[in-house]
């Protein structure tokens, strides 16, 4: 039996409308999923995995171990030095996946006496290591470099000894993961440079979708070089699973030795490793990015067009969000839009702030013009009345 306080939490989610259930696959258009290149159901992917893994002679169904024990196969050096190469980062370390990722780092690089400052809006996955950490943690206004300038002038870091001063760590996302928005990177970037901080920025939805062959939105701006350490993951546009910390061989070696989510958790399969080299080798000859980049286009203009722009986060990501106060309000409009045979998930309450729930669609390359058009203007008879 659940322990009493238990199920009054359970009870209380379904009390405001908000349990969580786990759904099937279905058939319906894909508005929802953070495929946006289609690569996880891509043929050619697969079939260049399997023949990759035989040509290397890699049959085994499991890595054995963690990677400082048996499981450092011979894909893991060639896919991190290709990483390196293709972001141009010092180093990579492959990490088992972005949660592991930013648990790994944010749990053993802030050290007590220094302070983390992170954007409201930043992914659980880093909220869950900086509680992991010893160091001090505040939060800033979405997007707002004020805010975090005054939020410094209030808060210091304390120095442990009088030889190691504490430090500053700024994060934040390229592209925010609920509202598809982006941040001024390049005065994100300044601002650090300036105050000696060091900056970290996630990359998870920005990886497969922006710069060139899908490197980023740091590399498309060509800033990737000032920032401290990036977080690009796999699971969304390159249709795969795991993430790489891209930064110095130094904090290379340093996660190695002191981040427990890569020290104590078996490492990946050589089949999930091939998978990345073989996404990334369709990523660097693909057309979907062209073609993901003209939905998002026809997408902003379908809105101004249907009168629904000012309902909508303005976003040029792939995600792309329309604000329908209230919890039981955006389910009842998510299950009209899928009787009409369209998949596109209400974000509720808790996830994100009441009276900010919402449908949350998300592009991509395969997503057709008469697709698009015919769900907006469906969602415009729902909530234009």
């Amino acid at each position: 039996m659940l322990p009493k306080k238990l199920i009054k939490k359970l009870d209380d989610r379904k009390a405001n409308n908000a349990i969580r259930r786990l759904g099937i696959e279905n058939t319906l258009i894909d508005f929802s999923s953070n495929d946006y290149l289609g690569f996880a159901s891509s043929k050619t992917i697969f079939d260049d995995t399997h023949d990759l893994l035989i040509v290397k002679g890699l049959c085994q169904n499991g890595a054995t171990g963690s990677r400082l024990l048996s499981g450092n196969h011979e894909l893991y050096v060639e896919i991190e030095a290709m990483l390196s190469d293709v972001h141009n980062a010092e180093a990579a370390l492959v990490f088992n996946s972005g949660y592991d990722a930013n648990v790994g780092f944010f749990s053993s690089v802030p050290q007590r006496g220094d302070i983390i400052l992170y954007d409201e809006f930043i992914h659980a996955s880093i909220r869950d290591g900086i509680q992991m950490s010893h160091a001090k943690s505040y939060k800033f206004t979405h997007n707002d470099l004020n805010d975090l300038e005054q939020k410094l002038k209030q808060v210091k870091p304390n120095p442990i000894r009088h030889n190691e001063p504490g430090q500053v760590y700024i994060v934040t996302e390229s592209v925010f993961s609920m509202d598809g928005d982006i941040p001024d990177l390049k005065r994100f970037v300044a601002f650090c440079e300036e105050g000696n901080y060091y900056l970290i920025i996630d990359e998870a939805h920005a990886s497969g979708v922006f710069g060139k062959n899908g490197s980023g939105l740091l590399q498309q701006l060509k800033i990737e070089d000032k920032v401290f350490a990036r977080i690009n993951t796999f699971g969304k546009a390159l249709g795969c699973h795991g993430a790489v910390i891209l930064g110095a061989t130094e904090l290379k070696n340093y996660l190695i030795n002191f981040a427990r989510s890569f020290i104590y958790t078996t490492g990946l399969p050589p089949h999930s490793l091939a998978t990345i080299q073989s996404s990334y080798n369709t990523l660097s000859n693909s057309s979907e990015i062209e073609k993901l980049k003209d939905n998002i286009k026809f997408f902003n203009h379908t809105l101004e067009t249907t009168g629904l722009k000012n309902r909508f986060i303005e976003s040029t990501s792939a995600i792309h969000c329309c604000i329908i106060s209230g919890n039981e309000e955006v389910k009842k409009i998510a299950k009209a839009l899928k009787e009409k045979g369209f998949d596109i998930k209400p974000i509720l309450s808790p996830t994100v702030p009441i009276g900010k729930e919402r449908l949350r669609f998300c592009l991509h390359s395969y997503n057709s013009k008469e697709e698009i058009s015919k769900v907006l203007g469906l969602l415009a008879t729902f909530v234009l009345k």
